[in-house]
């Protein structure tokens, strides 16, 4: 019988190990930026042709190499950083695995351009498939130029699996961020199929800052500086008034080198508490540095994720760190323990508690319903008890005001339907109780409606019927408004485009990073409707790493959470009614699409047995 196991040819193996690394076109330009950021460049120019389907060109002005080391830069496991494997534990440059130009020239046609400042001439390589096509002498300037063309043309299943340009271009700039955030002093570029869209020029980190994430930030950082002898924490954090309900403008860099973790984001979080909502992350750019002895970056193909050898004396120091420069900076709460005057002129302050106040105190009906039988629920009898006008501590709520996204006037229009058979709702009066829930009694009970939530459920239904055929309606802008954005977030917006028209919003490009709404869905207010597509964009990153949900559902999903009314707003008869019956016409109407229930029911019997009859 035949041998079965075989060894697989070099540009096999080669194909398989780009898997690893080279997932898609972000993941060679995260490679090919560090490698120019290793090579000490002071310029670096990333140049992409189709979302770096058909061009990933990075040019820089660094170190170049030698004919010979440009030739050996191609082959597997060749590196210039690691000599023995203790070096592993002591990397402090960005690449360094030895697969990064190996990987790209497996799954791509490679040309590169290199010369040493020492060299007359430098030298041209041509790679396709592993397999090396041309090398020669040639003109070049000092530093590296290198083109990366037709990615995955070898591999078509894996070329299928990219995304839509813009979805890939999104992915890029993730990565080129990351990558310009930690290195300020460096100059860096993007142009995308010709068009300049990042012009980073070298300066210190609060300009790369408002550079990158716009200048909103400028008067709202504060800045953290911390030195240890164990570990050094510097950059800045976001005032308060910058956090978002969602993880937005979050970086943590270790080493200089983009990491995520989830343990460091709750130690910033937690340097927050009782100064933002609980459900909202503040926005902040921090770097580690630390002996890379206490650390190892190599667990993870994209050295994203590494392990810190004592993790709970970095959290204690970077949550130190972020408190002290917010308390340094009067943002953190202060108490004053000092009495006010008039409080301290008080008879019950100034006087002794003599033995009669005493007695007179211990004998009142109050303090023996607290004290007597060790309850504090014991109720006197006697009529003439000091609780007997508890009722006047409640007061009910007066619901009062217009929510306007449910006014007859803004577009949310309830259609004239039936009452669902299940709760006679027609004549029922409407409670609003703390400007959240609605009552409303039915033939047997009552019904608690949560309105913020089935408010979401009546617009998920919508959106969805929207979304798969039954196109929303538009309104106008009168004056179309103009949307700048942030690349990364102009890159986004460009990517769902397509899905925002069905479900309304008609936006159209409008030079680098500008749009201009034309229209929006009826039941945005005129005036809103910049904040809504801001808003939506920074929910939709939320669910960024979510694959279980197609990028539709994520965008009707965060529409109907923008949209929907919300706790504590005072609301009319009228539009309480109207939310009821819209909620009960709905295919699920008893739970959210993230499985909140949007009501709780309440039988008459079940009512009877709580006061025992």
């Amino acid at each position: 019988m035949a041998d079965i196991i075989q060894l697989l040819p070099d540009n096999i193996a080669n194909q398989i190990a780009a898997g690893e690394v080279i997932q898609r076109p972000a993941s060679a330009v995260k490679e090919l930026l560090e490698n120019a950021i290793d090579a000490d460049a002071t310029e670096i120019k990333l140049i992409v042709t189709d979302a770096g389907k058909n061009l990933i060109q990075v040019i820089d002005n660094g170190k170049g190499m030698s004919e010979t080391d440009a030739r050996m830069a191609f082959e597997r496991h060749a590196t210039s950083k690691i000599r023995q494997i203790e070096d592993l534990f002591r990397i402090k440059t960005m690449g360094f695995r030895g697969e990064a130009l190996a990987s790209i020239a497996a799954v791509a046609q490679v040309e590169i351009k290199t010369r040493r400042a020492e060299d007359e001439l430098g030298t041209f390589i041509e790679v396709e498939n592993s397999s090396v096509l041309k090398q020669e002498a040639c003109a070049a300037p000092i530093g590296t130029s290198i083109s990366m063309k037709n990615l995955f043309f070898n591999v078509p299943a894996r070329r299928n699996f990219l995304k839509s340009n813009a979805a890939e271009m999104r992915h890029i700039i993730d990565e080129f961020i990351r990558v310009a955030m930690a290195f300020p002093q460096v100059f860096f570029s993007v142009t995308s199929n010709g068009q300049q869209i990042f012009h980073l020029e070298a300066g210190n980190l609060k300009q790369r800052i408002i550079q990158i994430l716009g200048n909103n930030y400028n008067a709202k950082m504060v800045s953290v500086n911390e030195e240890t002898d164990y570990l050094n924490i510097y950059g800045f954090v976001g005032k308060p008034e910058t956090a978002k309900k969602t993880r937005g403008d979050q970086y943590f860099f270790v080493n200089s080198r983009f990491i995520k973790s989830a343990y460091l984001n709750h130690a910033v979080n937690s340097a927050f508490d009782n100064m933002i909502a609980k459900d909202s992350f503040p926005s902040y750019v921090l770097f580690i540095d630390l002996d890379p002895s206490q650390l190892d970056i190599n667990v993870h193909p994209t050295k994203q994720e590494i392990k810190f050898e004592d993790e709970k004396i970095v959290y204690a120091f970077v949550q130190a760190a972020v408190k002290h420069a917010l308390a340094q900076f009067s943002i953190a709460p202060s108490l004053d323990f000092t009495l006010n005057a008039e409080i301290q002129s008080l008879d019950a302050v100034s006087k002794p508690f003599t033995s009669e106040n005493k007695e007179a105190a211990s004998s009142s009906n109050l303090y023996k319903t607290f004290t007597q039988k060790n309850q504090a629920h014991k109720i006197d009898a006697n009529e003439k008890s000091e609780l007997k006008d508890w009722k006047s501590f409640f007061v009910p709520p007066t619901p009062e005001g217009e929510f306007k996204n449910i006014t007859e006037n803004s577009g949310f229009e309830f259609e004239k339907r039936s009452i669902n058979s299940t709760f006679n709702l027609q004549h029922s009066t409407f409670l609003q109780l703390h400007n959240t829930y609605i009552i409303a009694s039915t033939h047997s009970g009552f019904v608690l409606l949560h309105q913020q939530l089935a408010h979401e459920r009546i617009l998920y239904e919508r959106y969805s019927m929207a979304a798969h055929g039954k196109q929303m309606a538009t309104q106008k802008s009168l004056f179309p408004v103009t949307l700048e954005l942030a690349a990364a977030d102009a890159a986004l917006l460009a990517d769902i485009l397509p899905d925002l028209l069905e479900i309304g919003y008609q936006i159209e490009p409008f030079g680098s990073n500008t749009f201009v709404i034309q229209g929006t869905p009826a039941d945005v207010l005129q005036g809103n409707e910049k904040h809504s597509i801001e808003l939506l964009i920074e929910q939709f990153k939320h669910f960024s790493s979510d694959i279980k949900f197609s990028k539709r559902e994520k965008l009707i999903r965060c529409m109907s959470r923008q949209q929907a009314i919300k706790a504590g707003q005072a609301l009319t008869q009228k539009e309480m009614q109207r939310l009821a019956e819209e909620l009960f016409e709905c295919n699920t109407p008893n739970i959210t699409v993230t499985g909140s229930p949007t009501y709780l029911e309440f039988k008459e019997d079940y009512l009877d047995k709580m006061f025992g009859r």
